[in-house]
């Protein structure tokens, strides 16, 4: 009877199984119609600007500070749109490219430090600008493999979860075809290699007014040229320029400007390189993660800030962080962080070094990325790649052009899996003295970060971002400032 009874039932228990499935589909579909009514009424009533658009982050964005305003305005567009970090940090140095070329360009490279509070390890990305293997036979002035675009590339590659490439490029790319107002950084270097710049007709053309002096600061320069190579990379991808079209355009153009025949061999063999950074721990229990080998300033400024931390002065600091960096080119290959605990090290570093330029930007979940750029030389070779509008970077170790010292960190805690301070450097001898000083200041001292930089030698330049109490945490404490006695600009905390 009860088999029966079951066998009676069955079938239909079978055919009220569709029933109930469409029961709970068309539930479902009317909870999500609710929700988009939710979220539509949100978006009118509350915040109607759309994903990808400034105005979109309401509050705390993070901040942005860097050698140049206009830069320093496209990151925080990003970070107000709704990216992240690496985001920000992209399209300001494509930025870069446009609005202080004389420091930071397509032709050259640089270095990060990335955090990214998901992982809770910081990794460092080297993308220095290529050394030859030689001296090319039809240079009087060698260029660098250039690796600017692909390392940025992989920069925001490392961060995911953010914005379009392509939407990333378009801030750059506008400036370069319709005009960047000058600014008093980058006309300042103009002004200090105006006679063999403006030697370049290339050159002249983009820099220089009609009767051959420097734009003046606030007037507008434009480069359709490098707008037309940027567009390229932004349809085409980064890779076209070491694999594809663009790659065998600079091939073609390096050969008639005396700067070495770059190949496409060369440019494909050219990638960046993530490398474990040089980390220290201070006494507050944060971690440090400074910029590796062969971006060697990181290893300096991580021999300054020991010193800073066991309460040597300020001179002994410097000596050591030129002790450890020389050290380390000597020995290239070693162990870094060996040599942060190496006594007796010579304080010398041969050969003039050349100029960089820092940028720090760190997002509202705690994600943060600092970076130091170089062209090894004010505006690299002095000489245009004809018809592509970016300069050629000067090959290093050839002649009197060495590496600069590239110096960048990122403070964090990793027990508390939260972002606690970035500071990236620049000036030559005192760029790691710009990214430790601060460093030494506010977390060994819990003082400010402009008393940090009231410490750092001239040249020396930093680009600050710090939260006394971390992020996440207390947002209203984070704080940004670019070096008063630069030109640059650091913007954030919050929108309205």
């Amino acid at each position: 009877m009860n088999t029966t009874a079951r066998a009676e039932h069955a079938p239909l228990a079978t055919s009220r199984r569709p029933a109930r499935v469409l029961a709970l589909l068309f539930a479902g579909l009317a909870l999500t119609a609710c929700e988009a009514t939710r979220n539509a009424t949100t978006a009118v009533l509350g915040n109607p600007t759309p994903s990808g658009t400034p105005g979109f982050v309401r509050g705390f964005l993070g901040g942005v500070a860097t050698e140049e305003p206009v830069a320093a305005a496209v990151a925080r567009d990003v970070l107000s749109a709704g990216g992240n970090a690496a985001d920000a940090a992209l399209a300001a140095a494509f930025t870069l490219t446009v609005t202080l070329p004389s420091r930071v360009g397509l032709g050259g490279g640089g270095a990060c430090i990335l955090y990214d509070i998901r992982r809770n390890d910081p990794e460092a990305l080297v993308f220095l600008p290529g050394a030859r293997s030689g001296i090319p036979a039809n240079a009087d002035r060698p260029a660098a493999v250039p690796l600017m675009a692909r390392g940025l590339f992989a920069l925001q590659a490392r961060m995911p979860r953010g914005r379009p490439f392509e939407e990333l490029m378009a801030p750059a790319e506008q400036l370069a075809r319709f005009g960047a107002p000058m600014s008093r950084a980058l006309h300042a270097d103009l002004v200090a290699v105006q006679g063999p710049l403006f030697a370049d007709p290339q050159s002249r053309a983009v820099f220089a007014t009609p009767d051959g002096r420097p734009i003046q600061v606030g007037d507008r320069f434009q480069n359709p040229a490098l707008g037309g190579t940027l567009t390229a990379l932004r349809v085409s991808g980064v890779g076209d320029m070491h694999l594809g079209a663009l790659a065998r355009r600079v091939e073609e153009a390096t050969a008639q400007i005396g700067a070495g025949t770059i190949t496409v061999a060369e440019l494909r063999a050219a990638l960046p390189q993530v490398v474990r950074p040089v980390l220290v721990d201070a006494r507050s229990g944060d971690r440090i993660a400074f910029l590796p080998p062969p971006a060697d300033g990181g290893l300096a400024a991580a021999a300054a800030f020991q010193a800073l931390q066991s309460s040597q002065t300020l001179e002994d600091a410097q000596s050591r962080a030129m002790a450890v960096a020389s050290a380390a080119r000597v020995r290239s290959g070693g162990d870094p962080q060996a040599l942060l605990v190496e006594a007796g090290l010579p304080a010398t570093m041969p050969g003039s070094l050349p100029a960089s330029a820092g940028l720090m930007v760190f997002d509202r979940e705690g994600n943060a990325v600092s970076c130091a750029f170089t062209m090894n030389n004010l505006f690299g070779t002095g000489r245009m790649v004809p018809g592509m509008g970016f300069l050629a970077a000067a090959a290093p170790g050839i002649g009197r052009v060495q590496p600069p010292l590239l110096s960048a960190a990122v403070a964090w805690n990793p027990n508390l899996r939260a972002f606690r301070m970035a500071v990236a450097g620049s000036g030559q001898e005192a760029a790691p003295m710009a990214v430790a000083g601060p460093l030494a200041a506010q977390i060994l001292r819990n003082a400010s970060a402009e008393a940090g930089v009231q410490i750092v030698p001239e040249p020396g330049r930093s680009q600050i971002g710090q939260c006394p109490r971390y992020l996440p945490g207390w947002p209203s404490l984070c704080t940004t400032l670019s070096d008063p006695r630069g030109a640059g600009v650091a913007l954030g905390a919050t929108d309205r």
